[in-house]
């Protein structure tokens, strides 16, 4: 990254004289933890440059200055406005409540997901909460998942890329990643197998749709006939998708 301007660094020392105790312990603080080790990684990003990179990534490490739960969607969301804005490409967050997309970069919509479940897997992802699936027809009748597949990939149209944060690894040791889900991939549920499970209390009956390449299944979709009535994608192999970049960084305790 470009060195620091001598103005901006000496504008910064004369702001710090006029700090009260307190502000100077968090300033502190964040100085602190910023000086502690960490390791970046961008592999052959489309979306990610060294610039991008590190704003994104100190930005994780200012954020668990405060806190050791780790980044939330609405986080994500605008530090990676922030970050991309920084570097020579335009990203602008859709309203909030959008049904479809979350962010465009560069006029591309794309919808993101987080995942930090405390047994999560390194190489299988999972989607707790890829989209809400409402209150049509939905009961006991095994036809009813062809109507939530068509939900699914009606609900696909409405972006072109998915990218996911990923925390591999908690305090004090953080590891997180970004990681895209490719839509052909997901697609690729337009000709999976469906199946409901007849034998569950839950009503509307909750169901799967299984995609395979052989006799290997890639991932599922779940459909959840719970409160919420949600779909998951469940048990996806990261080996099919696109790893951006990798952030690993040590936050000591206070």
């Amino acid at each position: 990254m470009k060195k620091l301007e001598k103005k901006r660094i000496e504008a910064l020392i004369e702001a710090m004289k006029e700090l009260s105790p307190s502000q100077f312990l968090w300033l502190e603080r964040t100085v602190q933890i910023l000086q502690y080790p960490h390791k970046y990684s961008v592999f052959q990003s489309d979306l990610f440059d060294e610039d991008t990179l590190f704003v994104f990534g100190d930005a994780l490490r200012i954020h668990h200055s405060f806190s050791v739960e780790p980044f939330s969607k609405d986080k994500f969301e605008f530090v990676l406005e922030r970050a991309v804005n920084m570097s020579s490409k335009t990203a602008v967050l859709a309203p909030k409540g959008n049904p479809g997309h979350d962010i465009t970069i560069d006029n591309v919509p794309i919808s993101l997901k987080t995942q930090a479940n405390r047994d999560i897997k390194e190489d299988l992802i999972w989607i707790s909460k890829f989209m809400e699936l409402g209150k049509g027809k939905w009961g006991d009748d095994p036809e009813d998942m062809k109507t939530l597949l068509h939900l699914f990939l009606e609900q696909m149209k409405k972006y072109d890329r998915i990218l996911m944060l990923r925390t591999l690894q908690k305090t004090p040791v953080w590891i997180y990643e970004l990681v895209e889900v490719p839509k052909t991939l997901l697609l690729k549920a337009e000709s999976g197998s469906l199946e409901m499970m007849n034998d569950s209390r839950q009503y509307p009956k909750p169901g799967y749709c299984y995609v395979k390449e052989g006799d290997k299944t890639i991932f599922s979709l779940y459909f959840d006939g719970g409160s919420e009535r949600k779909l998951q994608i469940k048990n996806l192999l990261k080996c099919y998708c696109k790893v951006h970049a990798r952030w690993e960084f040590t936050i000591p305790e206070a």
